[in-house]
């Protein structure tokens, strides 16, 4: 029996969410009874037969994070997904906004961004895990559609296109060209063996471990997903393109482009400030010397890379929200209803 009687937008995204809460409410119980399907063990600095979740059916303890943890981590969103319902506002959409980001924290899409190219070309990879954290996406996804749809009333979204602010476009042309410059150029002379940036042996252990297809993937999807980052600049980031069958001219939905380039761009941030944390921390302490940094400045620079890019990203983002945002309502409420006329905040 569900708990949420209130329909409308805000009620078939709770319902959502409360689905997704049950499915790894459910998947945790079944870890901790024992079960293994859908676990893995795999310890991703130095994975062992990632194919099969790195011995996971041998785990006998549970970490807590795993299982109750995550437990009562799915207990606390439930309540919150109870509570933007029934207490929809600013308030609600904040701690609705805060979930789908941690949930998007927590899946780590960066690392979706490179292994799932790098599987589907053959490399051997832990498809049990890369499921785990696709789920923990979609629950972000979820979670954002919810406080889209319990926050403060707005009047219709805008129609036909309205022209980003030249700051917005600047920036997004610089997220743009950081995965061009900073990755695929790197990347792509380590595969024709030139020693760009990095020492001889790096270089073959690169070629020893990546066959051609897979280092062709990780080489080129990042920077083609980074094209993507025009949409946010462009018109057919706000009307589908004439030849998009069924959908031509029509508005494209904000959030169909709001979550994604939210997602990536605080996947690529965190990414880049804890590496650059844990590099910070091993230099101090010794563990890495700082001649093999020097040796391989160019890996050293991909975690600048990656802030760059997640904070470029954030940014055109923002402004491509602020650009498209639906109109406030200006007016009274009467019967549940707001009475009066809109008008744009910018």
């Amino acid at each position: 029996m569900s708990i949420l009687v209130t329909r409308g937008p805000a009620g078939r995204w709770a319902h959502a969410c409360l689905a997704f809460i049950a499915g790894e409410v459910a998947l945790r119980l079944y870890w901790i009874a024992g079960g293994r399907w859908g676990y893995t063990a795999c310890d991703r600095t130095a994975p062992t037969d990632p194919a099969g979740g790195c011995g996971a059916d041998h785990v006998t303890t549970l970490p807590f994070g795993a299982g109750w943890g995550a437990v009562g981590a799915s207990a606390v969103l439930a309540v919150l997904t109870a509570y933007a319902v029934r207490v929809p506002g600013r308030a609600a959409s904040a701690g609705a906004w805060t979930a789908a980001g941690l949930l998007t924290i927590a899946a780590f899409p960066l690392h979706l961004l490179f292994e799932v190219p790098a599987a589907l070309a053959g490399r051997p990879s832990d498809w049990r895990d890369l499921g785990a954290r696709l789920a923990l996406v979609l629950g972000g996804v979820l979670f954002a559609g919810l406080a889209n749809a319990s926050g403060a009333v707005r009047g219709p979204a805008a129609s036909g296109y309205r022209p980003v602010p030249r700051w917005t476009r600047r920036w997004a042309y610089v997220a743009v060209a950081l995965p061009m410059v900073g990755w695929a150029v790197p990347h792509g002379l380590w595969l024709l063996g030139v020693p760009f940036g990095i020492p001889e042996r790096q270089l073959a252990d690169i070629h020893h471990n990546l066959t051609v297809p897979t280092g062709v993937a990780i080489t080129v999807v990042p920077p083609l997903a980074g094209l993507l980052c025009l949409g946010l600049v462009q018109r057919w980031g706000q009307q589908f393109p004439h030849w998009v069958p069924g959908l031509h001219d029509r508005q494209v939905p904000r959030l169909l482009a709001l979550i994604p380039a939210g997602t990536v761009a605080i996947a690529l941030a965190v990414y880049g400030l804890l590496s650059s944390a844990v590099l910070g921390r091993r230099l101090a302490t010794g563990e890495t010397p700082w001649s093999e940094v020097l040796d391989g400045w160019a890996v050293t620079a991909t975690l600048l890379v990656f802030l760059g890019w997640g904070v470029a990203l954030g940014i055109t983002a923002v402004g491509y929200a602020r650009t498209t945002r639906p109109a406030e309502p200006v007016g009274s409420v009467q019967d549940g209803a707001v009475t009066g006329s809109y008008h744009q905040g910018r």
